[in-house]
């Protein structure tokens, strides 16, 4: 696992930070540090001056189907959060969440696989969200999906942040999502963050060679584009 060096940052409250780069350049090592998954040699991971494992942090996975367990229903999934904590459900804030990210409630009674994968991956963002973490990690949220469903996702996504106020860290390889949907990008390569800036300043005046060299290619691949 690659070594993070000297990478720093503050999210705050109803902010959101994309973390962009290639293959290997330490993003997925990042979020394990921030779960505590992977030990910090150095430096400290805090949300309100506290260790961050005490705001309790909910994660969204890449690949959605495999983020349940197959055997239990996507409700009982859902959930798990609220067992973990010892917290009661609260049916109107399921009622919310769902008719915010577009979930029929009956659909939360089907297992994993007999639902398709950008359902699924709304379900995934509704048990991330049912417990009202303050930092949402998500980690390529959309990669599974299709660039119609991609789109449709992160705007219910957005709405959602607006309504509810936490801080996202979004970890991928997607620069026109990150352009699109998050405040600020931080570039990340070989375990340092290059530069790390406001969203459409980047788009426009990147501050590193390497940071010209991804947002050209996403310019050339049309992702900035269909951003917009």
């Amino acid at each position: 696992m690659l070594t993070l060096d000297d990478v720093s940052f503050c999210l705050a409250p109803n902010r959101s930070l994309a973390v962009v780069g290639e293959s290997g350049a330490g993003k997925s090592t990042l979020i394990n540090a921030i779960l505590g998954l992977v030990p910090c040699a150095m430096g400290t991971v805090t949300w309100n001056a506290a260790p961050v494992r005490h705001c309790r942090p909910a994660l969204v996975m890449q690949e959605p189907r495999s983020a349940f367990n197959p055997r239990m229903s996507l409700r009982r999934s859902v959930m798990e959060p609220l067992v973990a904590q010892g917290v009661a459900a609260n049916p109107d804030r399921l009622e919310m969440l769902c008719n915010g990210l577009e979930i029929q409630p009956d659909l939360l009674d089907r297992r994993p696989a007999q639902v398709s994968i950008g359902q699924a991956q709304r379900v995934g963002i509704l048990r991330a969200l049912i417990a009202a973490p303050p930092l949402v990690l998500l980690d390529e949220p959309l990669s599974a999906l299709d660039a119609v469903t991609q789109k449709h996702t992160a705007r219910l996504m957005a709405e959602l942040q607006r309504k509810e106020g936490f801080a996202a860290l979004i970890v991928t390889h997607d620069l026109g999502y990150a352009a699109a949907f998050a405040d600020d990008i931080a570039v990340l390569r070989a375990g340092r963050i290059e530069e790390m800036t406001a969203s459409q300043t980047f788009v426009q005046a990147p501050q590193t060679d390497y940071g010209r060299t991804l947002r050209d290619a996403a310019f050339a691949l049309g992702a900035l584009e269909r951003a917009a």
